[in-house]
């Protein structure tokens, strides 16, 4: 926890950030690009140039990277989102690729090739040295969302059978270490991981003991096919800060630290959000209107489809609507009831999902439970809106019918909530993308259904 000396630093340095933020969009205003210039170089860190960039308008964003000292550009890049790195990095050949990325991690630079044109990739890989080429080509050969393209080749090995003497002398002629090395990777002489080194063991440890006396070896060992998401998990669970890649032939491969890991957290977290909308998360929120207009248009269309389908129920009911109008009124409550109901069973099952809470061994059991509780909300709600619905129109029918169509829509909300994205899951399909669109349009179809087809059976149209 924070003192309040440390909250008064924050919020100080803060305050300084923002004042040079302003001092920049000023300079670039009135046309002072020495001013502008000068405190975007020397007065801000590389994350809150990224951060400024992202935060200005596309041509004002161009001016700002043309302005950027060539040495900055390396680390400002590594903090911006994929879409905003992608219009920097078109334009470039590759020799400004590797001169931007010299001091890229592994993984970091293997993100960066995969957003450039397959020529330039190729062009990139050629240009490298065969050590340099054949440690970026390892983690290429991976999917981005699984461990071993999130992995980085950048770590120090040591052998079983040496001193701690000797590792402590080896360790002192690196001029620093990779980050996040909380410990070292031990292998055989055949690259076989054998376990790990901690440093803190290390630094305590008589300097005549073994690698192989000081050693841990019940280590999680992470398979390079492991989804993005699991090793996000697991990372959580165990507390983390560093864990091994190991391929099946036992052969260290990498190693994933945590900085890489809350980048995976954070970018679900928005995934989560924004797909909720049909938007993705690497979305650049200041992009030009009609690249804005464009990627928003297919979820669009998408939506326009289902209502269409609600509405063709609806007109199923035409002639009931026209002797009972009272229907009309109380339509939007049936769908927008179930609607509610399946949207909080939805978002509990993908939230579920995406920390491992979910799975084929509870899902059955979590189906029943939001079966219950859609029944449960729907049997109180039903009862206060029959009462409405009676004493505003006096009619006792038209209470029953939306009070029992409300049962059904909230029940097979909760129902359809739980197991349509499991079912979506097996298809492939990402369920915090189209699950919302599906689930509404069910909401919908179901609730308009059993409200009018009650009302039909009940007033005897």
């Amino acid at each position: 926890m924070q003192n309040a000396s440390e909250q008064y630093e924050d919020h100080s340095s803060r305050s300084v950030t923002k004042a040079r933020f302003r001092s920049i969009v000023e300079g670039l205003d009135s046309g002072s690009l020495h001013q502008a210039t000068y405190t975007l170089n020397n007065g801000l860190a590389p994350g809150d140039i990224a951060h400024l960039l992202e935060s200005s308008p596309p041509k004002q964003r161009l001016i700002l990277w043309e302005l950027l000292d060539d040495d900055l550009e390396g680390e400002v890049l590594s903090y911006l989102s994929d879409d905003i790195r992608s219009e920097f990095l078109r334009d470039m050949d590759a020799e400004a690729v590797l001169s931007i990325a010299e001091d890229f991690e592994t993984d970091d630079f293997a993100d960066l090739l995969q957003q450039l044109p397959e020529a330039l990739i190729a062009e990139v890989l050629e240009s490298m040295d065969t050590q340099d080429r054949v440690r970026i080509e390892e983690v290429l050969a991976f999917p981005e969302d699984s461990a071993g393209g999130l992995m980085t080749t950048d770590m120090i090995t040591v052998r079983p059978d040496i001193s701690v003497e000797v590792v402590l002398r080896y360790l002192r002629k690196h001029k620093a270490i990779p980050a996040s090395t909380d410990n070292l990777l031990v292998v055989n002489r055949r690259d076989q991981f054998v376990g790990v080194l901690p440093i803190s063991t290390l630094l305590v440890s008589n300097l005549n003991a073994t690698v192989r006396e000081i050693m841990q070896t019940d280590v999680d060992q992470i398979p390079p096919t492991m989804s993005e998401n699991d090793v996000a998990n697991l990372f959580e669970r165990q507390d983390l800060i560093s864990a091994p890649v190991v391929a099946d032939s036992g052969r260290l491969l990498g190693r994933i630290t945590i900085d890489d890991v809350v980048d995976v957290i954070r970018e679900r977290a928005n995934h989560e959000i924004l797909s909720r909308a049909g938007l993705d998360e690497d979305e650049d929120m200041l992009a030009p209107f009609f690249k804005t207009a464009k990627s928003r248009a297919v979820w669009l269309g998408i939506n326009l489809i289902t209502a269409f389908l609600a509405s063709a129920v609806i007109g199923m009911f035409e002639g009931t609507i026209d002797k009972v109008v009272a229907l009309a009124v109380l339509m939007p409550i049936v769908a927008s009831m179930g609607g509610i109901a399946g949207s909080q069973a939805l978002t509990l099952v993908i939230r579920g999902m995406a920390t491992g809470k979910v799975s084929r061994g509870n899902i059955s059991w979590l189906t029943n439970r939001e079966f219950l509780v859609g029944l449960f909300n729907g049997c109180i709600w039903a009862l206060v809106v029959a009462t409405a619905a009676i004493v505003w129109f006096e009619d006792l029918q038209l209470g029953a019918v939306i009070g029992a169509a409300l049962i059904i829509n909230m029940a097979v909300a909760g129902l359809a909530g739980t197991i349509l994205p499991m079912v979506l899951q097996s298809m492939k399909i990402d369920p915090a993308l189209a699950g919302g669109v599906i689930l509404t349009t069910i909401t919908d179809v179901v609730g308009f259904l059993s409200f009018l087809g009650l009302a039909t059976i009940v007033y005897g149209f």
